[in-house]
C-alpha cells in the first residue's frame, strides 16, 4: 500500500468520525474497468445509492450520510477519485463508460433500480444512466447537475480543459490546503471543515487523480463553456420519468437557480427546493435538506 493511500484511508476515516457516520468501505469487482471501485456502506433500510461530484470523494457526503436515517447507504468512489480503480481512456467515451460503471456498481451490489442521490458529475452520470438504461429509481440532485441546459463552469475550471494549460497549471497548484481553500471559495462553500481539506488534499495526490480530472475537464468543457455536445438538453430531461428531487444552492456557481426552475420545468415529475449555500450545499445545509430527502425516499422506495 502506497503512502498516498495510506493517507487517503486515514483522512477518509477522519471526515466519517466528524460526523459520527459508521461506515465500511466494501471493494466490489467492476469489469468495465478492469478493476475494483470502493463503496462505503452506512445504515439500514431502503438501499439508496450515491454519487460524487468530479474530483471528490464519496465520503464528501458524510454531513448528509448522518442525516439519512432508516436508509442503507451505498456511497460510491467514482473511478480516479478515491480508492476506485480507472482506465486511462476512461473518458475517450464518458457517456458509454459512465454508464457501464454504474450498471456494473449496481449489478455488484445486486441492486435492480436503486433510488440515486447524486452531485454535479455524478448528477449527469445518474442522468445518462436515466436515459440510456432501465436501472434508476426516484432520483435527487444536490447541487447543479453537470453540464444542464445552459449551465457552465468558474473560469479558473474552464482554463483547466485547455490540455498544455491545465497540464501548467495544475503543476503550478499542486495539492495542497490552500489550493483546497481556493477550491472551495470558487464553488462558494468556503470554510470548509478541517477534516474535508485533508480529505481533499489527499483525494487530489492519489496517482490517478490528475489524468483522471484533467481528461474529464477537457472531454465535458471548453475555454467558452460546455461542450455542446455533451449536454444535458431540456428534450432529453423530458424523457426523465423518474421521480426527481432537486436541491440547488442560491450561489452556485455553475448555474442559478433559474436553470433549476427551467430544469423541473422540463421533467415530468419534478420538484426544486432553492437552499443557501454553493455547488455543494449539504456541506453546510444538511439538517435542512436531510428531512426532505428522507420523506422523499420513502415516499418513492
Amino acid at each position: 500500500m502506497t503512502d498516498e493511500i495510506q493517507d487517503f484511508i486515514q483522512a477518509q476515516q477522519r471526515m466519517l468520525d466528524r460526523y459520527e457516520v459508521n461506515a465500511r468501505p466494501q471493494f466490489i469487482e467492476i469489469s468495465s474497468i478492469s478493476g475494483r471501485a470502493q463503496v462505503l456502506v452506512s445504515g439500514e433500510g431502503t438501499p439508496v445509492v450515491m454519487i460524487n461530484g468530479i474530483g471528490t470523494p464519496g465520503a464528501m457526503w458524510a454531513p448528509l450520510m448522518a442525516e439519512l436515517e432508516g436508509l442503507q447507504l451505498y456511497v460510491v468512489d467514482l473511478p480516479g477519485y478515491g480508492l476506485t480503480d480507472t482506465q486511462p481512456d476512461f473518458a475517450s467515451d464518458m457517456r458509454r463508460n459512465a454508464v457501464l460503471f454504474l450498471e456494473d456498481v449496481l449489478d455488484s451490489l445486486g441492486l435492480d433500480r436503486p433510488p440515486l442521490v447524486a452531485n454535479s458529475l455524478g448528477s449527469l452520470w445518474a442522468c445518462w444512466l436515466a436515459l440510456d438504461r432501465d436501472r434508476v429509481g426516484p432520483m435527487i440532485h444536490i447541487g447543479c447537475p453537470a453540464l444542464v441546459l445552459d449551465s457552465s463552469a468558474p473560469f479558473p475550471m474552464r482554463l483547466l480543459s485547455v490540455r498544455p494549460l491545465g497540464r501548467l497549471l495544475t503543476r503550478l497548484q499542486p495539492p495542497s490546503k490552500k489550493q483546497v481553500k481556493q477550491l472551495s471559495k470558487m464553488v462558494k462553500e468556503y470554510p470548509l471543515v478541517p477534516e474535508l481539506i485533508d480529505l481533499l488534499v489527499a483525494t487530489e495526490q492519489l496517482p490517478a487523480f490528475r489524468q483522471m480530472f484533467l481528461s474529464t475537464v477537457h472531454t465535458l468543457l471548453r475555454l467558452r463553456g460546455t461542450r455542446p455536445e455533451k449536454r444535458l438538453t431540456a428534450d432529453q430531461i423530458s424523457k426523465i420519468h423518474q421521480p426527481t428531487l432537486i436541491f440547488w444552492g442560491e450561489n452556485d456557481p455553475f448555474g442559478s437557480p433559474d436553470i433549476g426552475k427551467a430544469m423541473v420545468e422540463s421533467m415530468p415529475d419534478g420538484k426544486l427546493h432553492i437552499v443557501d449555500g454553493g455547488h455543494t450545499p449539504w456541506l453546510n445545509q444538511s439538517k435542512r435538506i436531510g428531512p426532505i430527502a428522507r420523506k422523499f425516499l420513502r415516499r418513492h422506495s
